[in-house]
This record gives structure tokens, C-alpha cells and sequence, in this order.
């Protein structure tokens, strides 16, 4: 198991007027490999969930084991971990502080004692990964747009080589168009490199689309944990959370109610339309052309392209 937590609980100002219970007696395992989605309303806890996954926050009680070991154990090197479990900020301006691009993306590998050369050839293949323009290496990354920043702070943590990449929010703030360009460079990533990619959203479209595995906090704890078809599944105990399912699961429980036989867990828009064709004694649209590129590789579609 590549990360683990038992018995997990963390408590904000214990024994205090103000104590918060963030996280309540969790439990969870993280396979190698693995794309994971993390949904919750505000509040739920899910922010602190991810910052105990790399030693950012100590649990109040319980253990958090990363391959094997207590990463909260006697003479355990943390600063290590966190070079192999990376974790991208909401607000990537957390995360940039040089004064160029590459120097900024280059401070990760020099912290780990590579040298300047080495810190540099890093730097610039995790910046091609996530798809930002040579031409503003030597920029101040506090003059980007906010999904350059957004693809800066992604790549500093890429440059680590890290085994997990945890991003919070990775398109909060950004337009349809640079949330889907941020989304299909995590996608790739995931594909091209194999590391486990742990994705907090608010967006149900997008970790229907782009997670094998979906994990739901609510008031500290996880009350659903599977695929997004069973847990969309369960769309109205989400609502009771404060969350909700993809709008395509309500348009085919809506159709399933007045007779058309679709099936009622597809949960993205290409499976939903191959669903309804058949159900109209259509003919289903050709295979897609995959001869679209991120990065130079080529763009696999759906989750299926990663099974």
C-alpha cells in the first residue's frame, strides 16, 4: 500500500471554546498508481485530510503510513516525503516566490542537492509536461495569467519526481477552457509518468470524468468510497451533504422515469449519448480521433483510456 491512514482524527484548538473536530477516526489506503478524486462541501474536512497525507498537519490521534512506514515515527524523514508526495496549493501564488519562471521551478531539485545543470534539465522537462510556453521561462511568475501560474506551481512539485502529485482545487478561478487544458495535463501526467494523482474538486463533472476511484468527506468522515458510478449512485444521500451528482445522472434517472431504457449510472456525456442512442435504435458516433496531442503525446479520452 502506498499511503495508508488508520484510525485518523484530527482536532483544531482541542480543549478550547472553539474546538473543531476536522477529522474523526478515518481510515483509508491509497494504491500506487491510482487517479483519486476528493469531494466535500466546505468545511468538510477534505483540505486537512490531504495536508496529513504528506506530514503538513500531525493527527491528533491515529497513524499515516506512507510505503510501509510511520511517517510520524521516531527519526522519520519528512522533509524526504515531501519530495515524494508533492501537494499543489489552492492559490498557486502560495507557491511562487523567485523572481523568474525556471529559477522558481528549479528550487524543488536544488533543495534535494542536484546540482544547477541537473536542477535545470528537471525543471524545464516538468514544465513541457505541463504544457507552458518556453518563450516565458525567464518571466516573473507574478505576471502569468492564473492558469500559467497555476501549470508553474504543477511543475514545481512535478520536478521533485514525486510518486503522488495532490492538487487542490487545481481550477478554481480558471474558464472552461483552462479548467479542461489544467485537466488534460493532470491526465496526461497520471498516463506518461504512472504516479498517483489525488484530485480535490468541487466540479462532480470533472471527477466523474477523470477519477477511477472517488472518495466523499463529510463532517470529517468518509461516508462513500468507490467508483463515481456507485458513488453517484447514492445522489440524494450527496445532497443531504451539501453536494450533488453530475447533471448528466439526473437527465438519465429523469428519462429512466418516463420509460427509456438508459442506463442510469453513466456518469459522463459520451457515455450518456451512446447510452441514448441505443435506446433510440440509433447508430453510435465513430470512435473519436485521437490525434490530438497535450505535450506532444497523444490525448487518450475518457477514463476508459487509462484501463
Amino acid at each position: 500500500m502506498q499511503l495508508e491512514l488508520k484510525d485518523v482524527s484530527f482536532i483544531y484548538n482541542p480543549g478550547m471554546v472553539y474546538e473543531v473536530k476536522a477529522l474523526e477516526h478515518v481510515n483509508l489506503a491509497i494504491e500506487k498508481g491510482q487517479f483519486i478524486g476528493i469531494i466535500g462541501h466546505t468545511g468538510s474536512g477534505k483540505s486537512t485530510l490531504i495536508q496529513h497525507l504528506n506530514a503538513l498537519m500531525k493527527p491528533t490521534e491515529g497513524q499515516i503510513f506512507y510505503e510501509g512506514e510511520d511517517i510520524w515515527g521516531e527519526k522519520y524523514d519528512q522533509k524526504a516525503l515531501r519530495t515524494q508526495v508533492g501537494l499543489v496549493f489552492q492559490y498557486p501564488e502560495h507557491q511562487l516566490f523567485e523572481t523568474d519562471v525556471i529559477t522558481d521551478v528549479m528550487f524543488g531539485p536544488r533543495n534535494q542537492g542536484l546540482s544547477k545543470d541537473e536542477a535545470k534539465v528537471r525543471a524545464v522537462r516538468a514544465l513541457v509536461q505541463v504544457g507552458f510556453p518556453e518563450q516565458y521561462y525567464n518571466s516573473s511568475p507574478f505576471e502569468l495569467s492564473g492558469g500559467q501560474k497555476r501549470r508553474v506551481a504543477i511543475a514545481g512539485v512535478l520536478a521533485m519526481d514525486p510518486q503522488v502529485l495532490i492538487l487542490d482545487e487545481p481550477t478554481a478561478g480558471l474558464d472552461p477552457a483552462g479548467r479542461d487544458e489544467i485537466l488534460e495535463q493532470i491526465r496526461f501526467l497520471h498516463e506518461e509518468r504512472g504516479i498517483t494523482i489525488i484530485l480535490v474538486s468541487h466540479s462532480m463533472e470533472d471527477v466523474a470524468r477523470y477519477a477511477d476511484r472517488l472518495i466523499v468527506v463529510n463532517d470529517g468522515k468518509i461516508p462513500f468510497d468507490g467508483t463515481p458510478k456507485e458513488v453517484f449512485s447514492h445522489y440524494r444521500e450527496l445532497e443531504a451533504m451539501g453536494l450533488a451528482a453530475p447533471q448528466i445522472t439526473y437527465c438519465m434517472h429523469a428519462l429512466k422515469e418516463r420509460g427509456f431504457d438508459v442506463d442510469v449510472t453513466a456518469d459522463t456525456v459520451e457515455e450518456a449519448r451512446d447510452n441514448i442512442l441505443k435506446a433510440l435504435g440509433k447508430p453510435l458516433p465513430a470512435p473519436e480521433n485521437a490525434d490530438k496531442k497535450p505535450a506532444g503525446k497523444a490525448k487518450k479520452s475518457g477514463r476508459a483510456g487509462r484501463r
